[in-house]
């Protein structure tokens, strides 16, 4: 559930009713979705996994601190369109397949690679003094010896990504080499070969050893080779993770928070 301070509730709960919204429901939904969410449970996805956003009603997305942000732009896009300038309905085009199989994705199939800028500078931070203001040491796998990464405390990303490490810990030695040294998480930067910011520059990205990754843009061939074990992968889903070795153009050792792309996050 929710938790937010007192000036901070009561805010939400004047927004609420000047605009009409209803509060955020209380309880999760069940399952992991298995097909693209519908309009109401688009609500409830962003509802019950951000705790600033307080309220969607009539197109508009609402915020705690007053604000707001259209949530469907109605343009009609293609692939690389809605890549360049997604809105925030956009987040939700395509079913991220939680703890299905691993498989080569089809053709343009990047569940999570659509990010609206507005709604994650309101989410972590506006700008880079901003977001690094809200950065965190997460204690990644003390029980093997592990370091601290920083990562953002807001939407408890960062409270997330520490149930990973608790969880991944726990493996046995053979599985622990992929995710023991870590290549980056907060890196404020574009994404390559573009001017959109990276998820890494909002603090919510953790890429893994690149000596076990694939990456399409390296790769000479477009060809998709997986060396990530199904058991990280899940570990890191069950708490919010997208993970890029489910798109077509494939980052296999890029995770993001993007606890939204689920219907239950743990």
């Amino acid at each position: 559930m929710k938790h937010m301070p007192l000036y901070g509730a009561l805010a939400a709960l004047l927004l609420a009713l000047v605009s009409g919204c209803a509060m955020p429901p209380s309880s999760p939904v069940a399952t992991y979705q298995k097909a693209p969410l519908a309009d109401g449970k688009r609500v409830t996805a962003l509802l019950q996994n951000y705790p600033s956003v307080i309220c969607v009603k009539d197109n508009t997305v609402y915020f705690a601190d007053g604000t707001s942000l259209p949530y469907d732009d109605g343009l009609a896009k293609d692939f690389d369109h809605t890549l360049r300038q997604p809105d925030i309905e956009d987040h939700f085009r395509q079913a991220y397949p939680a703890l299905a199989p691993i498989e080569p994705p089809g053709l343009n199939f990047d569940p999570g690679r659509f990010r609206n800028d507005a709604l994650l500078k309101k989410l972590y931070g506006g700008g880079q003094e901003e977001i690094e203001a809200n950065l965190v040491e997460v204690n990644w796998l003390p029980v093997n010896e592990g370091k601290k990464l920083l990562f953002n405390k807001r939407e408890n990303a960062a409270a997330q990504l520490q149930k990973v490490s608790d969880e991944l810990d726990r493996l046995p030695s053979h599985l622990l080499k992929y995710v023991k040294n870590i290549d980056s998480t907060y890196q404020y930067r574009p994404i390559q070969g573009t001017s959109r910011l990276s998820p890494h520059s909002y603090g919510i990205a953790i890429d893994l050893d690149n000596q076990y990754t694939a990456y399409w843009l390296w790769d000479k061939e477009y060809r998709y080779v997986n060396q990530v074990p199904r058991e990280v992968v899940e570990i890191f889903e069950r708490h919010g993770f997208v993970w890029g070795g489910r798109w077509y153009h494939y980052d296999t050792m890029h995770f993001e928070y993007r606890p939204e792309m689920f219907e239950r996050v743990l």
